[in-house]
């Protein structure tokens, strides 16, 4: 197999060419995200089984030919426990197109959902790889030798496994189960994020009242912006727990929020002055327009009976199918489908949400769960 490693923007031009008539390219990312919001990328690594290339991206400030690879529809592009690779990708605004994740793929042989690279290749090769150079620096140039080695496994064994996993899902006919898995995943990730929303993914938002939810609201929409703009994670902006204390006492001075038990000093030091002026913006906010306050699945009535028996359904759905529990519903997933069925939070709004009323889940056993919840619960 030819391997190059790629630096200029006519070695680019011409590899992307050649991949182009390719029908299945496996593709992996290196890339640093130690205290970034955004990953930084490293390294592309893409094969086809002819040509291995290592792109560098730190030499080529265009990439432009290989974008336009992950969105060519004909191409069957192939990675590994893709959720991060997706987010770099989402950075450079391509979204990709006939995309498998061969760790879903793995899991719906049985070897559950967080199979690891290392782990499948010794499955099928008995090859064990050296993975101590997934955390060095991959912004850093030159390359090591070792760094090198490494970026060529992950693609090289990867377009040769392949075909081998493919074969054993179309034996089970669970091919199109792990391609449209795949294909949610894409979605998922590239979904637009609802600023308005944000206050809801931070923990014990569920234990403030209408207009704490209205401060916590505002606070959110501004940490995720300034992150953002600053490219700094969310918590080194400001914690979550200073959110909720933020949202709950609604301080009127920095040295009111300093007073607070158990604040942490560096946010207020840092950021006090902005978040005063986010809860004076959200003290202008109409009452009608404040958020409902956050009913938890958890204090419905009979919600502990009512979720072992789903559980037990679906455990009965597992055996009788040979799928695992863990591909077929998760716990999240289960609490999805019954704050649906309950309409809690209006999540009746939200129905292409729940995992079980789409696709081949619901095909599956989703459509017989509804009738059973119509009639038991």
């Amino acid at each position: 197999m030819q391997k190059l490693y790629i630096q200029d923007p006519q070695q680019l031009n011409e590899v992307c060419q050649q991949f182009s008539t390719s029908k299945i390219l496996a593709i992996d990312t290196e890339f640093v995200r130690t205290r970034t919001y955004y990953p930084k990328l490293g390294l592309l690594q893409v094969c086809d089984g002819k040509l291995l290339a290592l792109i560098d991206p730190v030499a080529l400030k265009d990439l432009t030919p290989f974008w336009q690879l992950l969105s060519e529809p004909t191409i069957c592009k192939v990675l590994h426990a893709c959720s991060e690779d997706l987010e770099v990708f989402l950075k450079a605004q391509c979204k990709p197109v006939n995309i498998i994740d061969s760790q879903i793929m793995m899991s719906f042989l049985g070897h559950g959902l967080s199979m690891g690279y290392a782990a499948m290749v010794e499955h099928f090769t008995g090859v064990e790889l050296d993975k101590s150079e997934s955390r060095t620096d991959w912004l850093k140039r030159p390359l090591t030798d070792k760094q090198i080695t490494y970026a060529q496994a992950d693609v090289d064994y990867l377009i040769k496994i392949y075909p081998l996993i493919v074969e054993l899902l179309s034996e089970k006919k669970l091919l199109e189960n792990a391609i449209e898995e795949s294909s949610k995943l894409v979605e998922k990730k590239f979904k637009a994020i609802d600023e308005e929303l944000l206050y809801l993914n931070i923990k014990q938002s569920w234990r403030l009242t209408s207009s704490q939810l209205n401060r916590l609201k505002f606070l959110a929409k501004w940490r995720y912006n300034r992150a953002k703009e600053r490219d700094l994670p969310l918590n080194f902006v400001v914690k979550e727990q200073t959110l909720i204390f933020m949202a709950q006492v609604d301080p009127k001075s920095v040295g009111a929020m300093a007073n607070i038990n158990d604040i942490d000093i560096y946010d207020v030091r840092h950021q006090g002055k902005a978040m005063l002026s986010v809860l004076k913006h959200a003290t202008d906010k109409d009452q009608n327009e404040y958020p409902p306050a956050i009913v938890r699945l958890d204090q419905y009535p009979g919600y502990k009976g009512i979720y072992k028996k789903v559980k037990n359904f679906i455990n009965d759905v597992a055996e009788k199918t040979g799928l695992s529990v863990e591909i077929l519903a998760s716990k999240k997933q289960i609490n999805k489908f019954l704050s649906w069925h309950f309409n809690l939070n209006e999540a009746k709004e939200h129905q292409q949400e729940v995992d079980f009323l789409q696709g081949w889940r619901f095909e599956l056993f989703g459509k017989t769960l509804q009738q059973l919840a119509l009639a038991e619960f």
